[in-house]
């Protein structure tokens, strides 16, 4: 049951084939056996076992009391009739949510040591609509300090570990979500991505993770007023994350930044390949000098090859873009936001890892040398290079990581040292460098999937975007069903 899909979940419900209790059951007892985390509701605390995938922080107790509440409404019919809508949505789904999405009473410390006896006042919006959906909130997972690093581990969570591969980290921030959904602990789970904390690791961890238009899905200010930010989902089929998109989505009286879309997403595709006849599909394999490792091109030109076999006209081009370039314009975005909330909170904290505090000094020197109305000018230019690109295309594809993957307890401090495309060393003087999702952050209106197409040499999964025009978010889906129908991917790591 652990690798069983959102969807078909749901309607095993219905059909009174699986109850809510037995799959809930089913997956609490792997997280049991191979994640380390107590299951009597206490937050995890220090290391963990070296073995262990260490993605869930909390096992939320009340859960089964919820699974045996939705297996009686399934028993007495009391669910829409049109499968994924209104209260029913996510009856009786087990849905694992990153720590950062506070619950009312529960422990928020977003990854702080010092933080690890806060409470959340209120539930974040994601969580409020999972719970109105029907949804099981079961397990809370972990994240770098602040959702600030592209590797997952704390000094309050230890070190969170990929299943493909424990030597290597599943990515950040949301590594615990794509390591959950990876090891089989859970069919949905939520994330949140500012400069591609969601789709980095689905990525690494072979799911698919989407990065929704700002002021789709609401977040919590002040923060959620900067827009390059966004939560959603993640999970490990297109349908299924389709499906968790639709309940999170769409105005919310706490975020004054969110907006409708256009109906919701499809969760069935039918024959999802058909889609691809015709379609023009633009191809940036490198966005300008991003340094993309052999095994990731590799991969990414493979999935390409089998676009065009099934009809789609894919044409290849470069961005005006270099990787510096974005790390500097994005680092003084964050310099003037991101960093001064930084501070303000960690002023008083003597234990903060050294990656919060490089991530704070890097963005504070950058935003010291580019006024606000200089970054917003830079991301106008880079807005316009997209546009001109993608003009007469129906999306876009890049590959989501330059790198083949880090290291579980990797900091990388002093930068990263990758591999470039001729299989040779390329030295990255920020880690940020090694990751190419930034960019559709600054154009954070285009809706961005990220979708497993293949293996790296060292185990780990390969990802790909899929970027479509400003909140054109079915074109992204469809493009995403398509690539999964010609080339299935794995559920869960073996």
């Amino acid at each position: 049951m652990h690798a069983l899909g959102a969807v078909e979940t749901l309607r095993s419900f219905r059909a009174r084939e699986l109850s809510p209790v037995e799959v809930l059951d089913a997956l609490l007892d792997r997280i049991h056996a191979d994640d380390g985390a107590a299951l009597g509701g206490r937050a995890m605390d220090g290391e963990g076992s070296a073995n262990a995938v260490n993605a869930v922080v909390q096992v939320l107790e009340g859960s089964r009391a919820e699974a045996l509440d939705a297996e009686r409404r399934y028993a007495r019919g009391e669910y829409d009739e049109t499968l994924g809508r209104g209260s029913s949505a996510l009856l009786g789904l087990p849905v694992a949510t990153k720590e950062k999405h506070g619950i009312a009473g529960e422990t928020l410390s977003q990854g702080f040591f010092e933080l690890r006896d806060d409470r959340a006042p209120a539930d974040h919006p994601v969580i409020e609509r999972i719970r109105a959906a029907g949804g099981i909130v079961h397990a809370r997972t972990a994240s770098p300090e602040f959702s600030c690093a592209t590797v997952t581990h704390s000094k309050l969570w230890g070190v969170t570990r990929n299943p493909w591969n424990r030597e290597l980290s599943p990515g950040g921030s949301s590594g615990g979500a794509g390591a959950a959904l990876a090891a089989g602990f859970t069919p949905l789970a939520t994330a949140s991505d500012i400069a591609g904390s969601t789709r980095i690791p689905a990525a690494f961890c072979g799911v698919v993770g989407y990065k929704a238009p700002y002021g789709r899905i609401p977040g919590l200010p002040p923060l959620s007023a900067d827009w390059y930010r966004g939560d959603g989902p993640m999970a490990r089929s297109v349908a299924d994350t389709a499906l968790l998109t639709n309940v999170l989505s769409g105005i919310h009286p706490v975020d004054h930044g969110t907006v409708p879309g256009h109906g919701p997403l499809p969760t069935e595709y039918g024959d999802a390949a058909q889609w691809l006849v015709g379609r023009r599909i633009a191809l940036a394999v490198r966005l300008g000098d991003y340094p993309v490792h052999p095994d990731v091109e590799r991969a990414v030109r493979e999935t390409t090859a089998r676009l065009v076999a099934a009809g789609a006209v894919v044409e290849e081009f470069e961005l005006p873009w270099t990787s510096a370039a974005v790390r500097d314009l994005t680092m003084g975005h964050f310099g003037h936001i991101l960093a001064p909330a930084m501070r303000q909170l960690t002023e008083d904290m003597t234990e903060v890892a050294a990656y919060t505090q490089r991530f704070i000094d890097d963005a504070s020197t950058a935003g010291r040398s580019m006024s606000l109305v200089d970054t917003l000018a830079g991301e106008a230019r880079l807005q316009a290079d997209l546009a001109a690109a993608m003009a007469g295309y129906d999306a876009l594809l890049a590959p989501v990581n330059a790198v083949d993957g880090l290291r579980a307890d990797g900091d990388y401090l002093d930068g990263l040292e990758a591999t470039g495309p001729a299989g040779g060393p390329v030295r990255l003087e920020h880690y940020w460098q090694g990751h190419m999702t930034v960019p559709f952050n600054v154009s954070n209106r285009c809706p961005v999937l990220s979708v497993p197409v293949g293996f790296a040499g060292n185990g780990l999964p390969v990802g790909l975007q899929i970027v479509g025009h400003p909140y054109a978010e079915e074109s992204v889906f469809r493009a995403g069903a398509a690539i999964e129908a010609i080339q299935p991917w794995p559920l869960v790591a073996a």
